[in-house]
């Protein structure tokens, strides 16, 4: 999949700020991801690290009659194969994962303007799971109003495999010069190393949002699905104001 089109073209060393957000490319993720994208200047889905199994990258959770539930992408994997490298594993999965959601949300307000959209997606006869990942992501952003670029860590040709150092020179790829992180970066990252590459160092924070859902109790920290299907347009509010950036 050639991710750096003409309309995403690799942006022109510029003099205002280019704040980069870079994310694994997640099945369906929850609202966070999008906040990271929304208040970037630039989304770089991360496939190049390895795949971590009973992760995020083949699943995710959505609120059904009976609880949370896992839903879940079969994938052929082997140790220590990259997220880029991950197939799908059995052609089956969209049908059956198709009647959970279904299922699960059928009474839900918003299950007519989106899920259709979702579930040609899914459909689609994708090989691997980062390519799957990426499609669903795209139309998720779409739906949530995520404007910035998105990129493909596995096109810019960077194979520093040190962690700073594969994302300083992501940085220097995009032209970028603030990197967003998570908090979990605050442990890790040198400030020190950023600033003498001339890259401001941003952390992300944020608070899960509340809104009505299905079948009782809130559940946090579900799949945006579950957002988007119970609220529908005021989505995008709810996740763009669930924080910000901080130095």
């Amino acid at each position: 999949m050639d991710w750096l089109d003409g309309s995403q073209s690799i942006p022109a060393a510029c003099e205002v700020v280019m704040l980069l957000a870079i994310h694994q490319p997640n099945f369906m993720p929850w609202a966070g991801f999008f906040h990271k994208w929304m208040i970037s200047d630039a989304m770089l889905l991360l496939d190049t690290v390895q795949y971590e199994k009973n992760e995020w990258q083949n699943r995710n959770r959505i609120k059904t009659a009976h609880g949370v539930q896992w839903m879940t992408v079969p994938v052929n994997y082997r140790y220590p194969q990259t997220i880029r490298e991950v197939g799908i594993a059995d052609r089956r999965w969209p049908r059956k994962l198709s009647i959970s959601i279904e299922q699960a949300y059928a009474k839900a307000p918003y299950i007519g303007d989106y899920w259709p959209e979702l579930r040609k997606v899914m459909h689609e006869p994708y090989d691997l799971l980062r390519d799957l990942n990426a499609a669903l992501i795209r139309v998720l952003g779409g739906f949530l109003g995520c404007s910035a670029p998105l990129y493909m860590a596995s096109d810019l040709g960077v194979e520093n495999t040190d962690p700073t150092g594969r994302l300083l020179e992501l940085c220097d790829a995009l032209k970028a010069d603030a990197y967003l992180s998570g908090q979990e970066g605050r442990v890790y990252l040198d400030r020190d190393v950023f600033a003498s590459r001339g890259i401001s160092l941003y952390f992300q924070a944020v608070e899960a949002p509340v809104y009505p859902q299905l079948y009782g109790a809130f559940a946090s920290h579900l799949s945006v699905l579950d957002m988007l299907l119970n609220v529908g347009p005021e989505a995008a509010a709810l996740v763009r104001n669930m924080g910000d950036k901080t130095a």
